[in-house]
């Protein structure tokens, strides 16, 4: 199939992804442009995960300062050399991980980082409550690992909505810039001041 140069570079600046790429997925897609982009993304993730056990020895350490100069943000987030580090695609990945830090205050960056006291203690409040409402013990069980799962998607930078797409969540903004910059990215660290706290 033919596929137009309009069609391609449309793509493309949809995606970030090069043209060749944009001009295989369409041509792949029937020339349908969602389909392409869901090619790509199904692509990029895929990629993605075969560059997840690679080293980062690279990266940056961004702040951010909200306006009204109330909370502050130092997060590191790591890549695999100095060259992508100096890139403007992953500055400002990096700059709106320390905005969502800001805005929607995580404890941890994974779930497997947060304290276990705290996961323990969240635990026992949901199965009391979940006690309380006179269900079966395995639909407490149930309703425990929902509520557990729902504050992992609070609690948890990497697990949390997108502050600029509720309807993704911050890994998946990560692997679409490890998809489109070729390279490894974790956030390794961050910490969050807020004026009196």
């Amino acid at each position: 199939m033919t596929v137009s140069a309009n069609l391609v570079k449309e793509l493309r600046e949809k995606t970030g992804v090069g043209m060749m790429e944009c001009k295989n997925a369409l041509a792949a897609c029937g020339g349908d442009l969602e389909k392409a982009c869901d090619h790509l993304r199904k692509k990029g993730v895929a990629s993605a995960s075969k560059k997840s056990h690679r080293a980062t020895g690279e990266g940056l350490v961004e702040s951010y300062i909200h306006p009204g100069n109330k909370v502050g943000v130092l997060i590191e987030v790591n890549c695999e050399t100095d060259f992508v580090a100096r890139t403007d695609d992953f500055r400002a990945l990096v700059r709106d991980l320390a905005m969502q830090v800001a805005a929607a205050i995580p404890l941890a960056v994974h779930p497997e980082e947060l304290d276990e006291n705290v996961v323990a203690k969240e635990r026992e409040i949901f199965a009391e409550q979940a006690k309380a409402s006179g269900k079966p013990e395995k639909i407490v069980e149930k309703m425990v690992e929902g509520r557990i799962q729902k504050f992992y998607e609070e609690a948890c930078l990497m697990e949390q909505p997108f502050i600029k797409d509720q309807n993704r969540k911050v890994k998946d903004i990560v692997t679409d810039a490890i998809a489109k910059i070729g390279e490894n990215i974790r956030v390794r660290r961050f910490v969050r001041y807020q004026l009196g706290r």
